[in-house]
């Protein structure tokens, strides 16, 4: 896989880092949180279908090996319901 290159842990599709979403599990706090810290990550495209797969399966959970908060999963959802309407106009 190229530098800067990541695999979304439902679909196994590989891009640039920036086309995904990051998930955190901060290190040493074991808080789960989005975009920002440093510990380990998960990276999951922006689609429903990959956010369905992540948290039916527990996708997210294991790939942290740590519980992730219902809060999470709805800022995703939050974040995905924005995306919708702006990727329906192009």
């Amino acid at each position: 896989m190229k530098p800067n290159y990541r695999r979304c842990l439902s679909c196994g599709r590989v891009a640039p880092k920036e086309e995904f979403w990051r998930i955190v599990r901060v290190y040493p706090s074991r808080q789960v949180q989005l975009d920002q810290g440093m510990g380990r990550s998960a990276y999951l495209c922006p689609q429903e279908s990959c956010l369905t797969l992540a948290g039916k399966k527990n996708r997210l959970g294991r790939r942290l090996k740590a519980p992730i908060p219902d809060n999470i999963y709805q800022q995703l959802w939050q974040r995905l319901n924005k995306v919708l309407p702006e990727q329906e106009l192009s």
